[in-house]
Formats: C-alpha cells, structure tokens, sequence
C-alpha cells in the first residue's frame, strides 16, 4: 500500500512523502528512522480513484529534459520549452508550478519535492546529488537507464506471467459452463435410464439436479464466497502472510531474495555513481525493499559507519550472494563501487530471467494437462451412459 506523509526532515524542512508500507505504523517508522518527525500519514488510493489521475511519464519528461540540456538550453528555458509542448491539464500544473519556482531561485531538487506524487525520493535524490557536481545531464542519463531496466524486469515477469493466467481462466471458465449449463441439460436425458452407472457419473448427474433446482441460490451462494475472497485478497494482512509463505517455500523464496537484491544494488549502485554516500543511499535504498530486509539494510549501514568494508557488511548481513560478493571486493580494489553494484544488479537479473523462462516453459504444459484431464474428464462422465446405453443394446 501507498501512504502520503507530511513530515519534519533535518536539512529540508517540512516536505510531502508517498511510501510504500504494510500499515500506517509501517510508514510512520520508515519516516522516523530518518530522523524525521511525522506531522500527518494518510492512505493514498490512487489506484481506486474515482476522480481522473494522470500518471506522470516520469521517464518521457526525463529524456526530453536531457535532450534539451544536450542540446545548450539552460535548465529554465528546457523547462519552458516542455511546457509549451505538454498538452496534458495536470501535466501543465505540475511543469508550471516547477517553473515559477525557478523564476523565484528555488533549486530544481526542491521544486521537485513539492510533488512526491510525480518525483519519487531516488529521482530528488539524484537531481539533488547532481546539483552539487553540476553535471545535470549525467544524473539523468542515470536515472532514465535505471528505470528503463527495471521496468524492463517489471514488463518481463508480468509477461511470462500472462499466458499461465490465462490458461487458468479460460480452463475454469470451460469448467463452470459444463458444470452449469450443459451437465442439468444431460442429467434430464438420463432421468429416465434405468441402467447402473458408474459412481461418479451418478455424482454429476445428482450436481445437474442440484444446480437445476437451485440455481440462484447456488449463485447467490457463489457471489458471496467469490466476494469474500476479494475482500480479504486486498487486505494487507492477507498479502503480507502470503509473501511469508511465499519466502518460506525453498525455490520461490531464494529467487524472490535474488529478485529483491538485484533491485537493490541496481538502485544502490545509481545513488552511489551519482556522489551520494553509501550510508546515505543505503538509509533511502532501504524503503524499496521487503520489511524483512530493512533491519538488516540499517545493520549494514551501522557496520560500515564503525569501519567495516561494503563486502563485509552486506555477507554478514546476508544482503549479498556468493558471486556478488566477490564482486563487491573487486569494486572496493578498483574504486568502482557503483559501476561494480549495478554490474552486480544486472548478473542477478539474467539469474531471474532464466529462472523465469524454465519456470514458464514447466508450467504451461502441466497447466495444459491439468486443465486437459479436468474439462475431458466432466465430458467422458458426461457421455459414459450412452456408451453403456450402447452396450446393453448390443
């Protein structure tokens, strides 16, 4: 769930915040583990909004806005130049409201702030960090190849994902209108049949007789049981006890971790290349995660405050694997640390993208099968009295 918290923070004041938590207690702690003060947490409902919400194109605005600092503008005559173009109304407001505080000699990371529904934390953070080098086309030729490769992961997972999905509901949906609309029409044929069947036969012509009788009860009974199941899916109690389960099956669990670390060093490593100190990127880093893995995320960043190096830090705190350790090593001799973490995200993405191939290349054929057995099985049960009809007549 996404939260909306106005807070106090050390060296910026009073700024508006979206964070991902399982709970407004969650949120609060994230804020405060910052070292900031909470004035005001509600729940954001986007998602479910009524009222129309433009998503932001976060990326699109990036590359243009690089595209006219290579090209010599300055930063307000880029800004200038994408209002004039944008033709979306909430767009506008957010780009004009950026540029009359340019006019006013605010920094571009601080009228940033001002909309956390756009701009999230890592992209203030690395135009903030860029302000100090001043090198503002390099902070977001980051930023748009971070985004561009995770939402790259994103697109990849929920695409492997949709061909399994859809074989189960097409498979369920077959499966409900036999039992629904086509077993009571066979169970009438066959009242009259005085032939034994075999027991399960039986069984589906009883279902007929039972569904023909009482149909709308059994679909009032059905819509209940079917919305009590959406209530309690988008309960964040229920999603936070199915990700425990989910972490705690050996196979899913560990390349769900794999997953979340190559998350992680990828935006550890675009923090760190963009000047930002590693506590502090660790500290910001920290809220992308799992709620398991921030404990030890702030453990880590307490054991390189006391002098331990980055390699040690994250093996003790299980924050790495074997071969990204190794590399983190490499990255401490040369000095490349965040070239070397982001090398490190890449590696754990094609570990995650071949799992995902096998994985999807496994499940389809058994689905197939399963589905196959299930639809084939209500037919043969189906036409099992006229195959014995036909025997007693021969």
């Amino acid at each position: 769930m996404r939260y909306e918290v106005k807070a106090v923070l050390s060296g910026q004041g009073t700024v508006h915040l979206e964070l991902e938590a399982n709970s407004e207690e969650e949120a609060r702690l994230q804020v405060t583990e910052q070292g900031g003060m909470v004035l005001s947490v509600r729940r954001s409902f986007s998602g479910f909004s009524l009222k129309s919400n433009t998503h932001f194109p976060l990326v699109h605005f990036s590359q243009e806005l690089l595209s006219l600092q290579t090209a010599g503008l300055s930063l307000v005559e880029s800004i200038e130049t994408l209002l004039e173009k944008e033709q979306d109304t909430g767009n506008r407001k957010i780009i004009q409201n950026i540029l009359d505080r340019l006019y006013e000699g605010i920094t571009f990371s601080q009228t940033l702030e001002e909309h956390p529904r756009a701009f999230p934390p890592l992209y203030i953070a690395t135009i903030r960090a860029s302000e100090r080098t001043g090198d503002l086309p390099e902070a977001l030729t980051r930023f748009i190849s971070y985004q561009t490769q995770m939402d790259f992961v994103r697109k990849k997972l929920v695409g492997a994902s949709i061909y399994p999905v859809l074989l189960l509901v097409v498979g369920f949906l077959v499966s409900i209108f036999l039992l629904v609309f086509v077993v009571p029409k066979f169970s009438a044929i066959y009242d009259d049949m005085g032939s034994e069947l075999p027991w399960l036969s039986l069984l589906l012509i009883k279902w007929g007789h039972f569904v023909d009788e009482r149909g709308w009860e059994l679909a009032i009974a059905t819509g209940t049981v079917i919305s009590m199941i959406v209530y309690f899916v988008t309960r964040p109690t229920f999603r936070a006890n199915l990700l425990r389960l989910l972490w705690r099956i050996p196979a899913v669990g560990e390349h769900m971790r794999v997953y979340q670390l190559a998350r992680f060093y990828k935006t550890l490593g675009m923090l760190l290349r963009g000047g930002i100190p590693i506590t502090q990127a660790l500290q910001m880093v920290s809220g992308l995660l799992q709620s398991h893995f921030r404990p030890k995320v702030e453990a880590a960043a307490k054991h390189i405050r006391e002098g331990k190096t980055i390699s040690n830090a994250m093996e003790q705190e299980g924050l790495t694997t074997a071969v990204g350790n190794r590399m983190l090593r490499v990255g401490e001799r040369t000095g490349q640390m965040g070239d070397m973490m982001e090398r490190i995200g890449n590696f754990h993405d094609e570990e995650i993208a071949r799992w995902v191939e096998w994985t999807t290349k496994l499940i389809e054929p058994l689905l197939m099968a399963i589905i196959g057995i299930v639809i084939g099985g209500i037919i043969i049960l189906m036409y099992m009295p006229i195959f014995e009809l036909a025997g007693s007549i021969n």
